[in-house]
């Protein structure tokens, strides 16, 4: 079939198995010319391995420290009438090249939220691996079901005590207009810290430690995001920042557990970068378009390759201790949040309207980031060229 973008409320239903490859041979191509990590993981466990940060993740270790890495993750396999998932796509590319590279590369599909994939990832782990070093946490779901009880949570994206109003863009049109969300309930909450806090982090690492799969001096990580004062309302202090929090509380509850192989447990505040998620939180695309041209022009923007090989390379394995802020976190914000950097993007926020959008933010480059997550967008691709999207 013939594969071209089918967006709808700037979500990209499909995606393209060929753009997929190449992205990840990208990012593979990044990390072979980067020097190797010092001490870096060789066992590696990614649980949300198959986009975003968890496939840079993955990438990084593999192609950084030659880690041999088991991936999990729930993507949507592909018909003859319709495509599979980015992360299905991103996968299979990803296991080929490493097995051709002489890496061990292996993955479970399934809902890892649930005991059965738990299960067999131990499973798995106890066959082909032993002891794991590293285990990297980088779920993101709308949805989540509780093991325990089998009740469904949802997550939503809402302000807390007060309705949030502030600028929004349209990424495929550029228009700018005003946008206002109504506060969350209490059991809106509740349910966001359900899917999104750090209770099935630390049913992992439960399980991964009642299994003895954890090696001595183990690590595991999770990501999160703080975000500028424009988000604040909506994101921080809202729903999903109280997720977060959760998740970063979490760390030290994990840290204690781990006492017993001497292991730690840490988040890491990322960059602000271009997700499935991303697209649809109100303000974000405006913000990514505005904070691109800033970063961009300064010579410091990154994209999840990136900063994952920052991660690894600066933080978890630059030395005996992992440089953290006061309340023990890894800052991969630390540039976007720069006093400079931001006074230049607030000073655009206010002066941004739909006529000069296109002069003083990076949309463009904020509508690639979008298509090449998918697949689509990229120069050396014939979009018109009839492909089999079973892979």
């Amino acid at each position: 079939m013939v594969i071209k973008p089918m967006i709808r409320s700037n979500i990209c239903m499909n995606a393209h198995p060929v753009g997929c490859e190449k992205e990840v041979q990208d990012q593979i191509v990044y990390l072979k010319k980067q020097p190797k990590l010092i001490n870096g993981p060789k066992k590696v466990l990614i649980i949300g391995s198959s986009t975003g940060y968890g496939l840079a993740s993955r990438i990084s270790v593999a192609y950084g420290s030659g880690a041999q890495t088991l991936g999990v993750a729930f993507e949507r396999e592909a018909s003859e009438k319709r495509t599979a998932s980015m992360g299905w796509y991103n996968t299979i590319a990803f296991e080929a090249q490493a097995k051709v590279d002489g890496l061990y590369a292996e993955s479970i599909n399934g809902d890892a939220f649930g005991n059965e994939i738990k299960a067999e990832t131990v499973a798995k782990l106890k066959a082909d691996l032993g002891q794991v070093d590293l285990v990297v946490y980088s779920l993101a779901s709308p949805v989540r079901t509780d093991p325990a009880t089998g009740i469904q949570y949802k997550s939503v994206l809402k302000p807390i005590g007060e309705s949030f109003e502030a600028k929004s863009m349209n990424p495929e049109t550029g228009e700018i207009k005003e946008f206002s969300i109504e506060p969350a309930s209490e059991d809106e909450v509740v349910h966001t810290i359900k899917v999104m806090g750090g209770e099935d982090w630390k049913l992992w690492i439960q399980a991964l430690l009642k299994a003895g799969v954890l090696a001595p001096g183990a690590k595991t990580v999770a990501y999160s995001y703080i975000g500028p004062e424009v988000t604040r309302a909506v994101y921080r202090d809202g729903t999903i920042g109280k997720a977060k929090e959760d998740l970063e509380h979490t760390a030290a509850s994990l840290t204690a557990l781990l006492k017993r192989v001497e292991g730690q447990a840490f988040v890491s505040v990322n960059k602000a970068l271009v997700t499935r998620a991303s697209a649809v939180i109100p303000v974000v695309p405006l913000y990514l378009a505005l904070l691109f041209q800033v970063m961009k022009k300064e010579g410091i923007h990154e994209g999840c390759i990136e900063q994952m090989y920052r991660l690894f390379s600066q933080r978890l394995y630059a030395g005996k201790t992992v440089p953290t802020d006061d309340q023990g976190r890894i800052r991969l914000d630390d540039w976007e949040l720069r006093e400079d950097v931001q006074a230049k993007v607030n000073k655009l926020w206010t002066q941004v309207n739909s006529a000069n959008i296109g002069e003083l933010g990076d949309v463009e480059g904020y509508h690639d980031d979008f298509l090449r997550i998918h697949g689509f967008g990229r120069p050396d691709i014939d979009y018109d060229a009839e492909v089999d999207p079973i892979r």
